[in-house]
């Protein structure tokens, strides 16, 4: 029986996939992802945007390659970094052919818009050559004209009528090595399109609400949208796709699995929105504190609550507690006992050097 059974996520097992050294699909852990907006061509600067989405947690990392020197480019990319490489192919066959071949470790195409059969064939080829996965990405942005004609606007029905096309064709010509996205900027649209494919096929799904915006907008309708299908057991990788630098893209992604307890990095801040009991200023303790422990990649529960009324409660079910008390008596807790008090002007001192002596290799 499970200790806390309202908080179990029962994931679907769909088939296992690898993109580069990173297993998409079955049991594999969730993956996170993002997508550079360096011009691929500058390789010293997309290496560099790279190696910071990697230390900021990224598993997978796409490239635009919309030209033929934008494919050349990526042969030095992916030398040089250690995450795998996805080639993002818009329509032209030859550069996905190419990617392959330069060492993407897989290629975000539809290959409803590469072409004819025979050009299909020529990048299944490549891509089985050159043990390089395939992501079938369906957009409602950019869905196919007798679809549209067909369903008079996006909708559900029409994005998984495209994915099972694009399936077919690959099946068909016996490559099963690939994972299906079904992205909208419309969260009805997106959740309810994924639903739909997850009870149809056992393929791993790519999830993310595409064109959601700025940090703060786009976080939270990717938050409503992923968090849900995460919450019923649906998706194996995630991208949160932001008008914002890409290392954010990895911090909310990491911030919607950590809410759902799938999957952690870093410290969890538990903090109260603060009120006139707090006895330390909460805002600007917490705004610091997410700062200075920035660096902490290891997996820690922090509590900085205000005032007696919840903090002790919340202290005992993290690592590390603080709960504000009168007269500069704040305390500390630890696993839930009380460790020590600590005036105000000393919290964050304190506060991080513990986090720091916690999440010591």
């Amino acid at each position: 029986m499970e200790v806390r059974p309202h908080r179990t996520i029962k994931r679907k097992i769909t088939k296992k996939i690898m993109v580069g050294n990173v297993s998409v699909g079955g049991d594999s852990p969730i993956s996170v992802q993002s997508m550079t907006n360096t011009l691929t061509t500058d390789i010293k600067g997309t290496i560099n945007q790279i190696n910071s989405l990697e230390e900021a947690g990224a598993d997978i990392v796409r490239v635009s390659c919309p030209d033929e020197s934008s494919t050349k480019a990526l042969q030095s990319i992916v030398k040089e970094v250690s995450v795998p490489i996805v080639a993002d192919i818009h329509f032209h066959y030859k550069r996905a052919i190419e990617a392959a071949e330069m060492g993407a470790s897989c290629l975000r195409i539809n290959p409803g818009n590469i072409g004819n059969q025979e050009r299909v064939l020529e990048v299944i080829k490549a891509a089985k050559n050159n043990n390089c996965s395939i992501r079938i990405g369906v957009n409602a942005g950019s869905l196919d004209k007798s679809l549209l004609e067909k369903y008079k606007e996006p909708c559900p029905e029409a994005l998984v009528e495209s994915a099972q096309h694009n399936i077919k064709l690959l099946e068909d010509n016996d490559f099963f090595n690939f994972k299906i996205s079904v992205k909208s900027s419309d969260i009805f649209l997106t959740v309810k399109a994924y639903k739909k494919l997850s009870n149809i096929c056992d393929y791993p799904l790519h999830l993310g609400v595409t064109e959601a915006g700025g940090l703060f907008t786009g976080s939270i309708k990717s938050s409503i949208g992923i968090g849900q299908l995460l919450m019923e057991g649906i998706g194996d990788t995630i991208r949160v796709s932001l008008s914002s630098d890409p290392v954010d893209e990895i911090k909310a992604g990491y911030e919607i699995l950590k809410s759902l307890s799938i999957r952690s990095r870093g410290v969890n801040i538990i903090s109260c929105p603060s009120c006139a009991r707090q006895a330390f200023p909460v805002i600007e303790t917490v705004k610091i504190l997410e700062k200075k422990l920035a660096h902490i990649k290891k997996p820690i529960n922090l509590s900085i609550i205000g005032c007696v009324v919840n903090g002790p409660g919340e202290a005992a079910q993290t690592e590390i507690g603080l709960t504000g008390g009168g007269q500069d008596n704040n305390l500390l807790y630890l696993s839930g006992i009380p460790h020590t008090k600590v005036p105000s002007s000393e919290i964050i001192e304190k506060v991080v050097k513990l986090v720091e002596e916690k999440t010591k290799d």
